[in-house]
């Protein structure tokens, strides 16, 4: 009776330390979570705040210029600095619309108020105008209802995976494909034609690959990266609908 008393006892131990382990990695887990939310958190309020300094600060000093230059050109009465100021006119106003576009992007209402299809393919247009590497943007539904937080997630990542590709791997293409079905909220695959990295030498992931991963965690997402020397680099995210 008393070694059967010992092995219940200490079946019971083993029994309550690993509930209690469980208890702890579920506690780090949601710490975590919190963690990267508040990063998230204060990320966004950067990115509003200058946003905000985008448009009422420098977007006013540029349509000053833009006056100027157009009460120039009505006064001025010869045909050959007209042309001129005529193109310099033309690249203050197009700045501005840049300006304009970008203040848009860094702040939340442009989130809000347009759909995840508009929002990556207005990021690829921008992309495009640009003639440094070319973004294509397939999906397979017609609307896909998200939050928020995954729009923000989403059109995130995409920048920073667009950014990093033409900045270090010379790529001519990127690829960008989102999709969903009955058992997959949405699924996002990213991948380039630059000239990729060996990742088994790689000691560090990197600021750009660290913020896309903290990102997924955010939402409980699936996040591989897989990057092939002379192939190219591929991101794949997957957020089933029970996360």
């Amino acid at each position: 009776m008393f070694v059967v008393a010992i092995a219940i006892y200490i079946r019971n131990y083993r029994q309550r330390k690993k509930e209690y382990l469980n208890e702890i990695e579920i506690k780090n887990e949601i710490h975590q979570r919190e963690l990267l939310t508040t990063q998230l958190e204060i990320q966004q309020a950067t990115m509003q705040q200058i946003g905000r300094e985008l448009h009422d600060n420098i977007g006013q000093k540029l349509t000053l210029v833009s006056l100027y230059t157009q009460q120039m050109l009505y006064e001025n009465k010869v045909p050959e600095a007209s042309e001129r100021i005529e193109q310099v006119s033309q690249i203050i106003n197009q700045s501005l619309q840049d300006l304009r576009n970008l203040s848009k992007t860094l702040t939340d209402d442009n989130i809000n108020q347009k759909d995840i299809k508009t929002l990556i393919q207005e990021e690829v247009d921008i992309t495009n105008s640009f003639r440094k590497c070319r973004v294509s943007f397939d999906y397979n539904f017609d609307t896909l209802d998200l939050s928020f937080v995954h729009k923000n997630v989403l059109l995130r990542i995409i920048q920073e995976f667009i950014q990093n590709s033409i900045k270090h791997a010379d790529c001519k293409n990127i690829f960008i494909k989102l999709n969903t079905s009955e058992e997959i909220l949405w699924e996002l695959k990213i991948n380039d034609d630059g000239i990729g990295f060996d990742t088994s030498r790689v000691t560090s992931n990197g600021i750009g690959l660290t913020n896309m991963k903290n990102r997924a965690k955010i939402i409980g997402a699936d996040i591989h990266f897989e990057s092939i020397e002379n192939e190219g680099t591929q991101l794949h995210i997957i957020l089933n609908k029970a996360s």
